[in-house]
């Protein structure tokens, strides 16, 4: 196997290039827009050809490269199956292997951050390898609070799919804000403050609801393009009256999000 952990600057944001050895067959794990040519040169000095693309979820911090990918090389894009829309390829369901030549990529479903949110595990004959999303960080998880999140849901998902692991596993996040590359399931049973240490879902709950987030700070510039929604969202903004008021612009932020797929 193949394996390259890339990085993009604006919205720390990984993306991992995983590639079958003895064929050459890649995919890009959650490709971003603004770094499609870096991906691009990679592959290409790698001399690996891309059959496809593999999301995680929608994102809210930054457009997904998977469109301008498949117009430039022809692979296949790929989304966890919950996410309805003409241009995806493949829809990815737990329980059901995504396969790069002979490596298994195994579906996790983990909602929480998103309502179909999905982790994916390689299990080597060494290690396994667990890419999380934005499901569970480093020392940290994703917000709840949005994009059909839920705080209860993400903790069982990340207890029952994710610390049910072994302790070795290898866990590659997502995003990382402070120069961090890598974590595992040991350390964050441990060292997570919001869910180490035997956190109870009680517990958990109380800590996401007092974040007080604010939005991702490229979502506002993406909804200036006022593009037609291609599929509907839920939101748990409605449900809080502090976010009322920016409801309609999370529900086009994702419309756009969706539409760049399908943008030729």
């Amino acid at each position: 196997m193949i394996f390259k952990q890339l990085f993009e600057t604006d919205s720390s944001t990984f993306t991992y290039l995983i590639a079958d050895s003895d064929s050459g067959a890649a995919i890009l794990v959650d490709p971003v827009r603004e770094t499609v040519e870096r991906d691009l040169q990679v592959l290409k000095d790698m001399n690996l050809t891309l059959t496809a693309t593999l999301e995680t979820h929608v994102h809210a911090d930054h457009l997904t490269g998977a469109k301008l990918l498949k117009a430039k090389t022809n692979c296949n894009i790929a989304y966890p199956a919950m996410v309805k829309s003409s241009c995806i390829d493949i829809g990815i369901k737990e329980g059901e292997a995504f396969k790069v030549g002979n490596i298994e990529l195994n579906p996790l479903f983990t909602p929480g951050h998103t309502d179909h949110h999905h982790a994916y595990l390689i299990d080597t004959p060494v290690q396994k390898l667990l890419f999380t999303g934005d499901a569970l960080l480093i020392e940290a998880c994703g917000r709840t609070d949005f994009q059909s999140g839920s705080a209860e849901a993400l903790y069982n998902s990340i207890h029952n799919k994710i610390f049910s692991l072994p302790n070795e596993t290898l866990v590659y996040p997502g995003h990382d804000y402070e120069g961090r590359f890598i974590t595992s399931v040991a350390q964050e049973k441990v060292r997570n403050p919001r869910l180490g240490g035997g956190k109870s879902k009680q517990e958990f709950v109380k800590i996401m609801d007092g974040l007080d987030l604010p939005y991702p700070r490229k979502i506002q510039t993406m909804c200036r393009t006022k593009l037609k929604a291609v599929a509907p969202f839920t939101t748990r903004d409605k449900e809080r009256d502090k976010y009322n008021e920016h409801a309609s612009m999370v529900f086009e932020w994702f419309a756009v999000n969706i539409q760049y797929l399908i943008m030729s």
